[in-house]
């Protein structure tokens, strides 16, 4: 009971927090403020406040990717599947030594095993090839969109809102 209180609590925490900065979506994919910026001072200034206005819609962006990118790799997600799994299981089944034959099983026997199977298994799914895919995938959608999206009137009032 305690750690669905806590799950809870962090999930209106996060509700409160990174689901509050979501934009809608009419004003993230308005078109009529769409346009090449003049120069790269533009480029730079736009990208900067762009990133701290949109931050809740690029986060989203950012996790519908690497869900996306689990799910298109099969071996990763059954890899990280059973890597979880498996220590869930450990943690919530042996928790004292077992007697098998001749032999005493342990936790630590059961971890290395996990270990031993699971680490190669997560090798072999290429999850680096998967990361950096993910940070070139953002990187690409994010700043494009910050770049090419004029920022809105309120954005001339920040500057004068942050040095107040």
């Amino acid at each position: 009971m305690d750690a669905l209180l806590r799950v809870t609590d962090a999930m209106k925490s996060f509700r409160e927090t990174r689901l509050s900065a979501l934009r809608p979506p009419t004003e993230f994919f308005d078109y009529h403020r769409i346009s090449r910026p003049a120069d790269f001072n533009q480029a730079t200034s736009r990208i900067s406040y762009n990133t701290r206005y949109f931050s809740g819609n690029y986060g989203l962006i950012v996790a519908v990717l690497a869900v996306y990118a689990v799910i298109a790799n099969p071996l990763l997600l059954l890899s990280l599947a059973f890597l979880f799994g498996g220590f869930a299981a450990i943690n919530r089944f042996a928790p004292d030594p077992m007697q098998v034959g001749d032999h005493v099983v342990t936790q630590k026997s059961l971890y290395t095993g996990l270990f031993v199977i699971g680490i190669p298994l997560l090798w072999l799914s290429s999850p680096l090839g998967t990361f950096f895919w993910l940070v070139g995938a953002s990187s690409v959608l994010i700043l494009g969109h910050a770049c090419v999206i004029e920022p809105g009137i309120e954005s001339e009032y920040a500057n004068i809102q942050e040095s107040v």
